[in-house]
């Protein structure tokens, strides 16, 4: 289903031209990776200590104004990937992006030139820590004034050319990962998702709804006539089918002595795939004992 497939710069040349600059470009990466080790004591680290996340630094100091941070001056530590980088002289201006949310940062080469000159080593998508003491820039968009960073990862591929973006359909269901990091509608279509299902979750707790796990591997083919996918249990020496639906071990719990349980869970039809149906996908079932259709219907 999902053959080997990378990202593409768009530089407006053919494909062979195209790749043999991506080549280049993935080569640089490496070769500034390799510098890493003795320009940064400490980089690529197992792990990061951030004082907040970005959403958290956004959310509570929104309303500080300029005044306000020059009086109180916070000082965080962040960590993010590097999506914006410009430089203007003396002055350095970035963003950093993580969990759907961005933050400008500023570098200043009368702060650190010998860390200023570092900044050649990063490029977009690595990610870095940097601390610092927040401010607002003369357009009010709080920045991080950065005493201190330090790289985390290196991102070897090159990142979607801004101006094209990531806009061809079928790389961006088969390569996700990109999608989430080039397209902000697409992370919030995915955080939203996994809201809902926590909704569905307390929703159906809070009215005596209890959350159970059946077998995905089934002896027979349940859920009406949709076609299964079939496997072999070695130890078993026997053909098993990816469920189909769970409903027949949900039934079985009720028989059990479980009057109300529910599942969300996996399932998988080996019926044909486009951008709106998936082999495998997610489904809620739940059964109640003691009611009827009407029960059920207004529930």
């Amino acid at each position: 289903l999902l053959p080997r497939s990378e990202s593409k710069v768009h530089f407006g040349f053919g494909a062979r031209e195209e790749n043999r600059l991506e080549d280049e470009l993935i080569a640089q990466r490496r070769a500034k990776m390799d510098q890493w080790a003795s320009a940064f004591p400490g980089a690529a680290p197992d792990r990061f200590d951030a004082t907040a996340s970005l959403a958290q630094v956004c959310e509570a100091h929104k309303y500080w104004d300029a005044e306000a941070l020059l009086a109180a001056p916070v000082a965080v530590r962040v960590a993010g990937r590097l999506m914006a980088l410009r430089k203007m002289g003396k002055l350095t201006f970035a963003h950093m992006a993580a969990g759907g949310a961005r933050l400008q940062l500023l570098f200043e080469r009368s702060a650190d030139e010998a860390a200023y000159a570092k900044l050649s080593l990063l490029d977009l998508g690595d990610w870095i820590g940097a601390g610092g003491t927040l401010f607002r820039t003369k357009t009010g968009e709080l920045t991080v004034r950065v005493a201190s960073f330090l790289p985390l990862r290196k991102c070897l591929r090159p990142l979607p050319e801004k101006w094209h973006g990531l806009a061809d359909v079928e790389q961006r269901y088969r390569q996700r990962y990109l999608d989430l990091i080039m397209n902000p509608e697409s992370l919030e279509r995915f955080r939203a998702r996994s809201r809902m299902t926590s909704a569905v979750r307390e929703f159906m707790a809070a009215r005596g709804y209890e959350e159970v796990e059946t077998p995905m591997l089934h002896p027979i083919a349940g859920g009406a006539a949709a076609k299964p996918f079939k496997t072999h249990h070695n130890a078993l020496d026997t053909e098993l089918f990816l469920r189909i639906a769970p409903e027949l071990y949900l039934k079985r719990l009720v028989a059990g002595g479980m009057p109300r349980v529910f599942e969300i869970n996996r399932n998988f039809r080996n019926e044909g795939i486009d951008t709106r149906h998936n082999p495998e996908f997610t489904m809620m079932e739940f059964y109640r004992a003691f009611a009827c259709a009407s029960d059920l219907m207004e529930f």
